[in-house]
């Protein structure tokens, strides 16, 4: 397996748990009130649909690669 093969699954496997990381520590900062959710709004979408979004993107990221990872190893 190539490097820049290893280089792109192990890039999406890092920046989908960094993004799903980060969505759930929003998600439960804004729940405790300890946050104004009410930053993250935009448009018609509320603050809390935003930072969903964004840990839901990470996990679809982190599953990308490591379903990418499983499939070069066989």
């Amino acid at each position: 397996m190539s490097t820049s093969k290893q280089l792109i699954y192990r890039s999406f496997i890092l920046v989908g748990n960094s993004l799903t990381l980060i969505g759930c520590v929003g998600l439960m900062l804004g729940l405790l009130g300890l946050i104004p959710i009410e930053f993250f709004a935009m448009g018609i979408s509320s603050g809390m649909r935003t930072m969903g979004s964004v840990a839901i993107t990470g996990c679809l990221l982190s599953a990308i690669g490591y379903g990418v990872a499983d499939y070069l190893d066989n």
